[in-house]
């Protein structure tokens, strides 16, 4: 079985502590960290796939990303930094829920989902204030800063991030993601954001196209 197979057949027991174990056996056998970050690549677009197919549920979905974003943080990052070998990205995400709303199980998944597709994702977190928005936008000049509300009297505030970063002269030079339970295409429309996703598979697909990768 080659690498790709293990890791997609260690992915898909969407048991966490028997696939880091095989991450940390990959890497013993010799397979650099670039070699397992690309495995692991096909394996998620595998499970997102199955996910849209209905053949897992959504809870298998978010065990698989978590699962991937703490290997790769814990074990292949590192070793990227080491080794000195470049991860090649689709482009550079800044992610967060905000002001006034804790919810971080939808934006946890769609930044693990990110992370194994290709992207560099800076998590602000959540209750993110529109302030922190902008000044993570001119620290890390993001090529997509996606926004996560899950509740009516906090989808305002996407709204509010995009007018501040008219004001600051960032509004072209991002693009901007939104997404969460109360938000609809219609929302994102009128807000002026570049576009919406209702689940993590989509915003994966949405930010590969708003990058020209897909």
């Amino acid at each position: 079985m080659n690498l790709e197979e293990t890791i997609k057949e260690a992915l898909l027991t969407f048991d966490p502590d028997k696939f880091e174990e095989t991450v940390k056996e990959s890497l013993d056998s010799g397979y650099s960290a670039l070699d397992i970050i690309n495995a692991l690549t096909s394996a998620l677009k595998v499970v997102g796939e199955m996910f849209e197919k209905g053949e897992i549920f959504l809870v298998q979905l978010i065990v698989a990303g978590e699962a991937s974003k703490n290997v790769t943080s814990k074990y292949l990052e590192p070793l990227l930094k080491e080794t000195g070998e470049k991860r090649e990205t689709l482009g550079k995400v800044i992610i967060g829920t905000v002001a006034g709303d804790i919810h971080e199980i939808g934006k946890n998944i769609v930044a693990s989902m990110l992370t194994a597709a290709g992207f560099e994702v800076i998590d602000l977190g959540t209750d993110v204030p529109v302030e922190k928005f902008v000044e993570a936008v001119k620290q890390h000049k993001p090529d997509i800063l996606c926004m996560s509300a899950l509740l009516t009297t906090t989808i305002p505030v996407q709204e509010e991030v995009i007018e501040a970063l008219k004001k600051e002269n960032l509004r072209d030079r991002v693009k901007v993601m939104v997404g969460g339970s109360p938000v609809t295409q219609s929302w994102a429309d009128e807000i002026g954001a570049d576009g919406y996703a209702e689940n993590a598979v989509d915003a994966v697909k949405l930010a590969k196209k708003l990058v020209g990768a897909e």
